[in-house]
């Protein structure tokens, strides 16, 4: 791991210069407006720190592309057939169907705009955050009621600078913290300047890793980009994308047989739904950027909605490299990650997929570089394997040959999947329990099933169909292992190890 920048050194005292009024509600220059805002220069009368006061414009504006997408889902017809329905009205009745149906929703998105706008400004004026005395994190909202939480700095997992499409006009952001071991683990700031949310995340990343607050931001090394056209191929390749494009082919192919053209716009209307899913995902994901820093790895991707997230070293639980059939000629893999408290089940489905990736695609080579910065201890050449005995053919006939676990020193491992393989790797120190299992099939065969249990995620550790002797004994061994490994354990502070 790189070194970490020292601290900011003492600012050289110089004459007091005149900045003018320090009322809060004095005239703020942060709209560039020349308005007088309460609370314009982001500080309340407590002295605890605010979203930009601009925030509940950001999310009127939001109003604005979500009912544009709830009209073209509903489909031109049917606002057309709105339009018909709108007489009454001078300008609607001189307007085309459409066009009046296009000015009712304008009309209608300005009304629910405004609304939006004048709750977001009540709960701006009651929302504020700031570090109290002991160095955790809190945060006050609530207009009727008043909440206030208080967030452990050494809870923190990760934090994200994400720009919705609205807030990017505007040149804003929002702060996304995650915690661990909370039922709502996220604390979201929206919006603030994108200098100041890199600000926040520097200062949030400097405190739970154990640093002083004004520790400069860290420097970072670009370690890896994902090529448009490697992210758009990959994604038409995966087997889920290909098998949907076949049976799309297969609808097309009987609609034609059975109803001649006519059916065939139905069927394309269904077969879109592939295209759909790997549109949505290459938008996701467009850009996507590997950086190498102290406080962590850097990730950065989107084309309408840009996310900067960082994973610091530490707060990964587990890895998982992922091999669609397709993509093994090419040499590509997925890395996934889990974090502890990011992508439980209360997590959005979008959100999760996106939260728990580390990469995309990659090569393999560079699958194995990105995730060494993450876990420098991880090595699965060194790695010690027990395969499934050739019995578990008769349990698992597809899987059987690519079923096996393996440890070494520092971290636990499992390979399965015959069609997409995943090598799934826990570091000991993150092994919560250790547990084996053994149904009819298993018990009649003399195997049984090892699973490695860490905290909620995406990434799956079980070890399926083993001999049912060694099974027992790897999985006393890896106890012991995850104890040893507790004890050696400084990842909380992890910049200071």
């Amino acid at each position: 791991m790189s070194e970490i920048p020292a601290a900011r050194p003492e600012p050289v005292e110089t004459e007091p210069v005149e900045t003018g009024p320090a009322d809060p509600s004095a005239i703020g220059d942060d709209l560039g407006l020349g308005l007088a805002v309460p609370g314009s220069r982001l500080i309340d009368s407590q002295g605890h720190r605010k979203v930009h006061p601009i925030s509940p414009l950001v999310h009127a504006v939001a109003v604005f592309p979500a009912l544009a997408g709830v009209s073209i889902a509903a489909g031109i017809q049917r606002v057309s057939s709105v339009g018909e329905q709108l007489t009454g009205f001078p300008i609607l009745d001189a307007l085309p169907p459409i066009a009046a149906a296009i000015l009712a929703i304008a009309v209608l998105a300005a009304l629910l705009a405004v609304i939006v706008a004048g709750f977001q400004y009540l709960e701006w004026r009651a929302f504020s955050f700031w570090f109290d005395d002991d160095g955790d994190f809190r945060v006050q909202s609530g207009v009727l009621i008043k909440q206030q939480r208080r967030v452990q700095v050494s809870r923190i997992q990760t934090v994200d600078v994400t720009q919705p499409f609205a807030a990017r006009l505007f040149s804003m952001a929002a702060v996304v913290i995650e915690v661990a071991g909370q039922d709502d683990s996220r604390v979201r700031l929206k919006y603030v300047t994108l200098a100041d949310a890199r600000e926040i995340r520097r200062e949030v990343l400097a405190r739970s890793a154990g640093l002083s607050s004004d520790t400069s931001e860290a420097p970072q090394n670009i370690v890896t980009h994902v090529p448009a056209r490697q992210l758009a191929l990959s994604l038409l390749l995966r087997v889920s994308t290909a098998g949907l494009l076949l049976i799309t082919i297969a609808i097309i192919a009987v609609s034609y047989l059975t109803e001649g053209w006519g059916g065939i716009g139905v069927a394309l209307v269904t077969g879109g739904v592939p295209l759909i899913i790997v549109l949505s995902e290459f938008v996701r994901y467009y850009g996507f950027t590997v950086a190498e820093s102290p406080d962590g790895v850097r990730l950065r991707y989107g084309l309408f909605r840009t996310e900067s997230r960082t994973v610091p070293p530490g707060r990964v639980q587990a890895i998982d490299y992922v091999e669609p059939l397709l993509w093994r000629r090419a040499g590509w893999a997925r890395v996934r990650v889990t974090i502890a408290g990011v992508g439980t089940e209360s997590s959005n489905s979008n959100n999760q997929r996106s939260e728990t990736l580390l990469l995309p695609v990659a090569t393999v080579d560079q699958a194995t570089d990105v995730v060494a910065r993450i876990l420098p201890n991880l090595d699965t050449s060194s790695f010690v394997w027990i395969a499934a005995p050739a019995r578990a053919r008769r349990r698992s006939p597809i899987q059987w040959r690519n079923l096996a676990v393996g440890w070494d020193e520092h971290s636990f491992a499992i390979r399965r999947g015959r069609i997409t393989r995943h090598l799934a790797v826990v570091p000991h120190a993150r092994t919560q329990s250790v547990r084996w299992t053994q149904g009819p099939w298993e018990r009649a065969l003399r195997l049984a099933s090892m699973h490695v249990d860490v905290t909620p995620g995406p990434v799956s550790v079980s070890g399926l169909h083993l001999d049912a002797d060694v099974t027992r004994t790897i999985a006393f061994h890896q106890a012991d292992a995850a104890r040893l490994g507790r004890q050696t354990d400084h990842s909380i502070r992890w910049a200071q190890s």
